[in-house]
């Protein structure tokens, strides 16, 4: 794929996020609507969508492949959690928005934006590994997402087992063991789940629609997360994984999910637990702007 098809995949997300910013101001989005869309997402259609992508399409690969791409994995998320560690206290902030900087960096948009962008560079063959690196993301992101978010005082054992971690263990079970339901029910599930992606880039264009833009471009913590999350750590990973001798497609795959933007998970979850939302709409929207460019430039480098 050119630079300026990548381009304009980028640009597609992004209009998705300017409707819900216009459908704020026109007052269809915003207030206890915004708060039922999260309910929404976070309790059925994001279930779905986890359980849908591994229910559908061609059968999964054998089970040492899919071991040795969680072994890519536990690489891709090992190298995240170091700069998680790393990065916040030197930007400093409120506690809030340390929880921002720990999420935006623990946690890429590997679903929602990785997907598309993925099947368009690699072909719909790679989609399978890309499912894989994302499993132990649907994971962590709905138990380890609202600890970093809000802090231990306002985590639970509830979150634990939220329909989101449930679906994402079932989805882990059904890869590991190759187990594929009837296909009436894949079907049914991506369908439902379909409707993730658009809506919750509305949610976050819903969400900016409050915050001054001005206050967005000007701020110089959220330019350097997003630099860090777009080039600095994709960088450390392809360095990582060419020192490993990582299968090239595979590769591929994990450098490119490492490039996404902030997830937009992320908001939605402040919404749900409590965290500072305008600042993750803001770093979503940021690094989702910046991503336009950032992608295509690094998948012109890898190929």
């Amino acid at each position: 794929m050119s630079f300026l098809d990548t381009f304009a995949e980028m640009l597609v997300l992004l209009f998705a996020i300017a409707a819900g910013f216009l459908a704020n101001r026109l007052g269809i989005l915003g207030g206890q609507t915004d708060k039922h869309i999260s309910k929404l997402l976070l309790d059925i259609t994001l279930p779905c969508m986890i359980l849908g992508s591994v229910c559908t399409g061609e059968a999964l690969p054998e089970p040492a492949v899919v071991l040795g791409t969680l072994g890519v994995a536990a690489v891709f998320y090992l190298l995240e959690f170091a700069f998680v560690l790393a990065i916040p206290p030197l930007l400093g902030g409120t506690p809030g928005q340390k929880g921002v900087w720990r999420y935006t960096l623990a946690f890429p948009n590997v679903a929602f934006i990785g997907y598309p962008v993925i099947a368009a560079l690699f072909g719909a063959e790679a989609l399978f590994y890309a499912v894989i690196l994302v499993l132990p993301f649907n994971l962590m992101t709905f138990t380890l997402g609202p600890l970093m978010l809000t802090g231990a005082k306002r985590f639970s054992l509830r979150q634990m087992f939220s329909p989101c971690v449930v679906s994402a263990l079932l989805a882990l079970i059904l890869a590991l063991g190759r187990l594929r339901p009837p296909a009436m029910i894949g079907e049914a599930l991506e369908f439902v789940g379909n409707v993730t992606v658009p809506l919750s880039l509305l949610f976050v264009g819903s969400l900016l629609a409050g915050i001054p833009l001005g206050r967005m471009l000007a701020s110089p913590r959220l330019w350097i997360l997003t630099a860090v999350r777009l080039l600095a750590l994709p960088g450390a990973l392809c360095f990582l994984l060419r020192w490993m001798g990582t299968d090239p497609l595979i590769l591929g795959v994990a450098v490119i999910q490492m490039a996404m933007p902030a997830a937009v998970n992320g908001s939605l979850l402040c919404m749900e637990y409590g965290g500072d939302a305008e600042c993750m709409a803001q770093i979503t929207f940021v690094s989702t702007l910046a991503s336009i460019v950032t992608i295509p430039i690094i998948a012109a480098l890898l190929f």
